[in-house]
């Protein structure tokens, strides 16, 4: 009796656990309306269940388990995860990263929606004066004494890399699109342009990269449209075009926010791509 009770509560049983059955669950409850993970027992089993699947990833970044499960529920709860080749790829990829850059923001001492960011995230983790033997006066260089040095009053400029980011965000969010969005994207496909080193193995593997439609909730032709925009397309013929260059070799080549909102067809492909529809 107790063996027949044990084998009808194990987690094997659940369908969830497929890559077809989460599928299935997640649809349902997208269709199922506001409420539905709160009062689904699917829904609780399948929370108890990622809790156990992830303990261990948590573990590894110094997280409580249930962070993870956080994590895993809004990835979840995003509609490009169900429509993805394997739900629980992704799912497991955006609770990884969120681990990372958790792990990152409180040794950063700053959220995780900042540690996200290359230029936050490259710094080293903040360091309290008692974590030293040596006295502050001893190890810390702006305490110690010698040639003096003349250095801007000014506050440090960011890099060039981010002022053409933050340039691309900005039109992006005059023309349609929610800001937070924008940054998302554009920071992921700068680097993943970063990552493979030019731009047409960026443009190549970034338009085949299933796993940002559902991380980024972008639907594939904007996807699609958004690359290309950035990277410029990748035909020869076009090289020397608009198209061809692309809007972060054009901000970097300095042209201007009036230059760039004087384009109609660029103007065109990024409201058109907006997540959210109006505002042209």
């Amino acid at each position: 009796m107790t063996r027949t009770l044990i084998a009808a509560a194990s987690p094997e049983d659940h369908e969830f656990e497929t890559p077809e059955g989460l599928r299935a669950l997640l649809i349902r409850l997208q269709e199922a309306g506001p409420g539905a993970w709160r009062h689904d027992t699917e829904a609780h089993e399948l929370a108890k269940f990622t809790a156990g699947k992830y303990a261990r990833l948590a573990r590894k970044y110094g997280l409580d388990r249930w962070e993870a499960v956080t994590a895993a529920f809004e990835a979840m709860r995003k509609p490009g995860t169900a429509r993805a080749d394997n739900p629980w790829a992704v799912v497991t990829e955006a609770v990884r990263l969120t681990c990372i850059y958790e792990q990152r923001g409180q040794g950063l001492l700053c959220s995780v929606d900042k540690a996200r960011k290359s230029e936050v995230s490259a710094n080293h983790d903040a360091e309290r004066f008692a974590d030293r033997d040596q006295a502050l006066l001893e190890w810390n260089p702006a305490f110690q004494v010698g040639e003096p040095r003349i250095e801007d009053a000014g506050e440090e400029e960011p890099s060039p890399e981010v002022t053409m980011i933050e340039q691309a965000v900005f039109l992006f969010s005059r023309l349609c699109w929610p800001e937070s969005t924008a940054r998302n994207v554009i920071w992921y496909i700068y680097e993943g342009l970063e990552r493979l080193g030019s731009r047409t193995s960026a443009f190549d593997v970034l338009r085949r990269d299933r796993l940002a439609l559902a991380l980024l909730d972008v639907k594939k032709d904007a996807w699609n449209t958004v690359v290309a925009v950035l990277l410029g397309t990748q035909n020869p013929a076009y090289a020397a075009t608009n198209a061809g260059r692309g809007l972060f070799m054009r901000i970097v080549i300095g042209e201007s926010f009036p230059e760039l909102l004087s384009d109609e067809h660029l103007v065109r492909q990024i409201v058109e791509s907006a997540p959210k529809p109006g505002g042209a």
